[in-house]
């Protein structure tokens, strides 16, 4: 069987072999010997054995149906195969609820007390003690179906407590691999930014005696040497530019003392919106970013300048990820005891490999990047108490989500 655990697969064979094994006994055994009951002996067992691939739902009417003419052709009233008509109430206990199960035992029961319209009342006798084993035979079924169901009851029970107990542990595995993965990433950082901070540093003095010597030699070179007053002027932006570089190293690497104070985070999102509007260009000039604020966030402790750079950042890269004319939406909502802010774009969207390396420093997928744009917003949510991750599909968008505490920790 397709779909079936080897091991369960050898639970059915036993339970099939089983299964024909005891028909098999009770045809040899029938005290009705005729070709008719043998053969409806013979269905019912197969029904029984195919009851796991067609289903109770259709086993138990086809069962009911065939313990009818097998009970009236073995002596009616009499027959001892009665007690064949258990094994559908059985079924439907385990099966079905206790609505689907009793009306099954009900008919279980009507078919069986169907039987005293054929008693030929000319030529039997119904005696006290035939009423009393008739009624016994009609209370052993709501028994069955009642003892049957608390079983199965409990084995559903205990099967949901199982379920439960491994979804909260799946839930706690993921939580712990997070957690790993935080404190991996915490590590990394540290390491990096006491790296960067002493690099910069050193790093600051040759630039500064670059750019005046460069500034120096622009001066004092002839007007008519053109190529040393260009390559003067190369070395200053080139000076400019790595001097750009150190102090966003150094701002990954500074420690953030936060300047907290109660204030409105759409009003910050507002700012840090119309310094984009004020800022893009390229493909990202002719982006379109819509709001959509929920007007139910309170004010709440943060720093507005440093948040403000957050949501700069994460709206200018999702432009830049962008295609023309492309829409970013900026998005609130509170989130139990958090503040979530969404920024969504339509763009090339972020591959699985570099999901889990994007908030790391240094890494960028861009030609021209540094890799630290990330890694400083994730930082100053960090400080803030929140919480920074990202959805992706390639090839057709991103949602950085911001979480942010609506109580300051």
């Amino acid at each position: 069987m397709l779909g079936v655990p080897p091991t369960w697969r050898s639970y059915l064979k036993l339970q099939n072999f089983i299964w024909v094994a005891l028909f098999a006994a009770l045809a040899t055994f029938s005290p009705e010997r005729s070709p008719t009951v043998i053969g409806l002996l013979v269905a019912i067992g197969a029904v029984q054995v195919l009851e796991p691939r067609i289903g109770a739902r259709f086993s138990i009417p086809i069962h009911l149906a065939l313990c009818y003419p097998l009970i009236y052709f073995s002596g009616s009233i009499e027959s001892s195969f009665w007690m064949l008509l258990l094994l559908p109430v059985i079924s439907a206990a385990t099966n079905f609820g206790p609505v689907g199960g009793s009306l099954v035992t009900l008919l279980a029961c009507a078919e069986d007390l169907s039987f005293i319209a054929f008693i030929n009342w000319q030529q039997q006798e119904f005696t006290r003690g035939a009423e009393l084993e008739l009624a016994l035979r009609l209370l052993l079924f709501p028994l069955v179906f009642y003892l049957t169901n608390q079983l199965a009851q409990a084995k559903r029970d205990e099967a949901a407590r199982y379920q439960k107990a491994a979804e909260e542990l799946a839930v706690a595995n993921e939580n712990l691999k997070k957690a790993q993965a935080e404190v991996r990433r915490s590590e990394r950082l540290a390491a990096l930014g006491q790296l960067t901070a002493g690099l910069a540093h050193e790093l600051r003095n040759p630039m500064g005696t670059m750019k005046t010597s460069a500034e120096l030699l622009a001066r004092n070179v002839p007007p008519e040497n053109a190529i040393a007053r260009e390559m003067a002027g190369y070395i200053q932006e080139e000076v400019d530019r790595t001097n750009s570089l150190i102090t966003r190293f150094l701002d990954f690497a500074r420690p953030q003392h936060l300047k907290m104070s109660s204030g409105d985070l759409t009003a910050t999102l507002d700012r840090a919106i119309d310094q984009f509007e004020r800022d893009k260009s390229g493909s990202a000039a002719s982006v379109t970013v819509f709001k959509n604020y929920s007007p139910d966030i309170p004010s709440i402790e943060f720093d507005a300048q440093l948040l403000e750079r957050v949501f700069y950042n994460l709206v200018m890269n999702a432009a830049q990820a962008s295609p023309e004319s492309g829409v970013v939406t900026v998005k609130t909502r509170l989130a139990g005891e958090q503040v979530e802010i969404a920024v969504i774009d339509r763009g090339t969207g972020i591959e699985l490999k570099d999901r889990e390396s994007i908030f790391n420093p240094f890494f960028t997928t861009k030609s021209d990047g540094v890799g630290l744009g990330l890694a400083i917003v994730s930082k100053i949510v960090d400080e803030h108490g929140g919480a920074i991750t990202v959805e992706s599909t390639p090839r057709e968008g991103s949602v950085f989500h911001v979480f942010l505490p609506l109580h300051a920790q």
